[in-house]
């Protein structure tokens, strides 16, 4: 039997994120962590720390987006295929504070061949913080080896 046979698309996805994780040492450095996983969406967390904010005292940009870009990566590699980012917008809405807890919800937008789009909303409670468009490209490999029959 195959792999997608032997589990179910949201088994498969947190099985992608965790053999995923294992090697992400840029959000595990950040304080991010994986709230929800599912096929073709992820949820990331992070607290906004004293080293995060910029001269203005608020959350630096760059921060937001590789929150909003992790959450995108988790969301398009929950197929069991390898995928990178080939592009990345965002828009901040309002700024996030020192003490926020952002979160960042990604979800597959369509996703055919090696392409995809992906919408992540990050948010400080109720609050928009910022939008993020990301275009997905599929390289070579799988994160699951295949199971033998």
């Amino acid at each position: 039997m195959n792999l997608k046979t032997a589990l179910e698309p949201g088994d498969i996805a947190r099985a992608c994120a965790d053999a995923m994780w294992a090697e992400d040492d840029a959000s595990k450095g950040l304080g991010m962590e994986i709230v929800e996983i599912g096929p073709g969406f992820a949820t990331l967390a992070m607290n906004v720390r004293p080293d995060m904010v910029n001269g203005q005292r608020i959350a630096h940009g760059g921060f937001i987006f590789t929150l909003a870009d992790s959450a995108f990566a988790f969301a398009c590699n929950s197929h069991n295929e390898r995928v990178v980012a080939a592009q990345g917008q965002i828009t901040f809405i309002k700024p996030g504070k020192l003490g926020d807890r952002l979160v960042a919800k990604a979800r597959e937008i369509t996703r055919g061949g090696r392409s995809g789009i992906y919408d992540v909303r990050v948010t400080a409670g109720d609050i928009v913080i910022a939008e993020f468009r990301g275009h997905s490209r599929v390289i070579p490999g799988k994160w699951l080896p295949a199971q033998d029959e």
